[in-house]
């Protein structure tokens, strides 16, 4: 086996690591270095292990190449360098993390001037990650010891590796009370405060994004870890110093009491998105809250909306006077200005606001007709979806959600009656309901003209279509309902005729009923649960019933089934079973040989060696079961059967078969057989004892006068009949079967035949009496 011997090639580093003089380059000059590193070679470890190979490692990752070296070698070493510092070896992980001097000289990639090599922070980033990770008491403690390091950190967060090292110290640090330690020192060095002003229109992109991701991540992990640690009784700090109302308010100072950038204020956004996102939508994008989901989950911390409640306004005047943008030219027009990232951003932020539900917010959105100016934006711009989505996300909430429960206690019921003050507003100030219909007409007259479907139209229909649920099934069903009924009567008409009207038929396009009762055949009920596609939450309004007494249906079904059972009846309705039992097996080689009569040498050749691998005597201990396997491997020799009566008493103490009846093939090759070794073999060879001889002339007479007798049988073949013939040496009662096709793999029952040929008489033996068989 190939396992004895040893095919293990020693590696080449094993022989270059033997030289007296071999250099750290040498080494990492090798192609399996790291394999070697990563498998933990001892001679490499230890040579990587050595002061001056592990300062010029760290060397390598935190120093900037030489200008002289080409470019695309420029970085190869200090790769490999990180790699191999990061390959997880505990000996490596040891030594660096215990060697100060090490540490020092690490530590000093964060001294550099910014903005620092991005190749070179990331190699510095991921060393550091994994010591941070193996070696969490050492890191933290020499960190701790270094008064600069938070500094510095905020100082390079435009980098984006070093925002993900500070991300890094907030989750891979264990145990608990270590991580808990680590915030407190962070929120001591006042690690917010200072990542929030970063977000501030002096400062480039780069910071704003970077801080502002930062932030985001550190809500998010906080959040997740109480949820995971419910034991933990100390809170996070920093999620509680970014929850304060100051920290949000001098967010909200850096971008509006200094001048506008687009940048700042996205990423401001960004982070009170993240605030308000406690539990985060999970059905945002669709018309509804989905049934079971209470809005009332979404608390938001009241200083946070207390904190963005007096900038409201801001926010309103950046959806009427963005920063400034460039005329945007597409390829339907002109877009001056366009809708931008600012106002994008501002209309999420009144989503999450009303998602809040809070009664102030929605007074102070009221008061400035917030809702208005949004909805003016959605029909102008016809072609953003952003836009779109977003104004359909909230007018969706507005409909769907209880009265938002009001914070002056005396008028509490007095302002319950009234209902909610988002959809009066949004009905009456806002005229909702003719600026849909009015966009209808509009896009229909324009479709009529030859020109192109509006890019609103599909989110306008799920608005009508929300409209219309909420109406009938909503919490506040009641009140839409009245304040329909109080729309001029002119706009009430068309609102009614818009529903069962153009509304109804784009529904009709755009779903299939789930039955209909003009199905006519099982086809048509097969295509048409195939087609079901219905929005889900109309799934719980359907409802039919199927009359199982309709005969008609009845007799359409059971006729079906006739049609297909009949195709099983009709196949074996004059045929015989062919899954009965029967008595005779054909051997599986005879599947893969020619038929009768063949002279295809090459298909005789493949069955001469498959034939060669059996052994030639393993039938003779199966003489007498009632299963015969019968070998037709060469072509017109009729195959031999075992001697009943005389053959069987002759050779019983032997168990040999008795092959004196065999008529040769040819006279050429009287002893041809299936084994390619008889090729090669004389006569003498094959047949020492002379079993196989020829036959003597003498056997060839007597053989002649017997008289033989011929039993036919009728097999199945699938759908094909096949005819099988028992030929009866009425004197030796040897039978001998030929195959008259040229099919294979043929099952039949002989126990008639057999029954028959025990029972010739005497005088059917010698030949005289006819014939007893058909």
């Amino acid at each position: 086996m190939f396992w004895k011997f040893d095919l293990h090639t020693t590696s080449h580093i094993d022989t270059l690591l033997e030289k007296e003089d071999v250099t750290l380059t040498e080494v990492m000059d090798e192609d399996d270095v790291l394999q070697e590193c990563k498998a933990q070679n001892h001679k490499l470890v230890d040579f990587l292990l050595r002061p001056q190979c592990m300062e010029d490692l760290v060397t390598f990752i935190t120093e900037e190449p030489s200008t002289d070296v080409e470019e695309k070698v420029k970085y190869k070493y200090p790769n490999i360098s990180c790699e191999l510092l990061t390959s997880d070896v505990s000996q490596i992980n040891d030594r660096l993390g215990e060697d100060e001097k090490l540490l020092m000289k690490l530590y000093g990639f964060l001294q550099n001037d910014p903005p620092l090599n991005p190749l070179l922070a990331s190699f510095f980033s991921k060393v550091l990650s994994i010591l941070i990770g193996r070696k969490p008491e050492q890191i933290v403690d020499f960190l701790r010891k270094r008064e600069d390091f938070v500094d510095l950190m905020i100082k390079h967060i435009g980098t984006s590796a070093i925002m993900d090292l500070l991300l890094r110290m907030l989750t891979c640090i264990e145990p608990q009370q270590l991580r808990q330690d680590v915030l407190n020192w962070l929120n001591e060095e006042k690690v917010i405060q200072r990542l929030v002003d970063m977000v501030e229109p002096s400062q480039d992109e780069d910071r704003h994004s970077n801080a502002s991701q930062s932030l985001c991540e550190i809500i998010r992990l906080s959040r997740d870890q109480m949820f995971q640690v419910q034991g933990c009784s100390d809170p996070d700090p920093l999620l509680a110093t970014l929850e304060k109302q100051e920290t949000v308010e001098q967010l909200l100072s850096n971008i509006f009491d200094k001048e506008k950038n687009e940048s700042a204020i996205v990423s401001v956004i960004q982070i009170l998105l993240t605030l308000f996102e406690t539990r985060r939508p999970a059905f945002e994008g669709h018309m509804e809250c989905p049934p079971g989901m209470s809005y009332s989950s979404f608390s938001v911390n009241h200083s946070i909306l207390e904190a963005v409640r007096p900038r409201l306004k801001d926010f309103h005047q950046l959806l009427l006077e963005p920063p400034k943008k460039n005329v945007m030219k597409t390829t339907w027009g002109v877009l001056d200005p366009p809708v931008g990232n600012t106002r994008l951003n501002v209309v999420r932020l009144v989503a999450s606001l009303l998602q809040s539900n809070t009664h102030s917010i929605n007074i102070e959105l009221i008061n400035l007709n917030t809702l208005g100016v949004i909805l003016d934006m959605y029909f102008k711009y016809i072609w953003n979806n952003f836009l779109h989505i977003q104004v359909e996300i909230c007018t969706a909430m507005i409909l769907a959600m209880p009265p938002a429960p009001v914070d002056i206690q005396p008028d509490t019921e007095h302002e319950h009656a009234k209902g909610s003050i988002l959809i009066k507003h949004l009905f009456q100030k806002c005229q909702f309901i003719q600026r849909i219909i009015d966009a209808w007409s509009s896009n229909e007259k324009d479709q009529a003209a030859g020109g192109r479907r509006r890019g609103y139209m599909g989110h306008l229909t799920r608005i009508a279509n929300s409209i219309v649920h909420n109406c009938e099934k909503g919490p506040n069903g009641p009140q839409i309902q009245q304040l329909i009924s109080e729309l001029p009567a002119e706009d009430r008409e068309k609102w009614e005729a818009f529903i069962s009207g153009q509304l109804a038929d784009t529904n009709k396009r755009n779903t299939v009923d789930l039955v209909s009762s003009n199905m006519n055949s099982v086809d048509d009920i097969r295509i048409g649960i195939g087609l079901i596609n219905i929005p889900f939450d109309r799934i719980s309004d359907i409802s039919f019933s199927l009359n199982t007494n309709e005969s008609a249906n009845i007799a359409l079904f059971e006729a079906r089934c006739k049609e297909k059972i009949q195709q099983f009846e009709d196949a074996g309705s004059d045929e015989e079973d062919i899954w009965d039992e029967k008595d005779i097996t054909f051997a599986p080689e005879s599947q893969r040989r020619p038929s009768s009569g063949s002279t295809d040498s090459e298909e005789s050749t493949d069955s001469e060696e498959e034939d060669v691998k059996r052994d030639p005597f393993e039938t003779s201990n199966s003489a007498t079961d009632d299963t015969m396997e019968v070998d037709t491997g060469c072509p017109n020799n009729p195959t031999a059967a075992w001697n009943t009566s005389a053959a069987a008493n002759s050779n019983s103490e032997t168990g040999w078969a008795d092959f004196s009846n065999f008529t040769p093939v040819s006279s050429k090759d009287p002893l041809r057989c299936n084994s390619p070794v008889a090729m090669e073999t004389s006569i003498e060879t094959m047949d020492p004892l002379g079993v196989n001889a020829p036959m003597q002339p003498e056997a060839e007479e007597e053989t002649a006068c017997c008289e033989q007798r011929s039993i036919t049988e009728t097999v199945m073949n699938g759908s094909m009949k096949e005819t099988v013939s028992l030929t009866v040496d009425a004197k030796t009662e040897t039978a001998v079967f030929k195959r008259y096709c040229n099919t294979s793999n043929k099952v039949c029952s002989l126990n008639k035949v057999w029954s028959e040929c025990k029972h010739l008489d005497n005088n059917e033996r010698g030949g005289h009496a006819a014939s007893p068989f058909p």
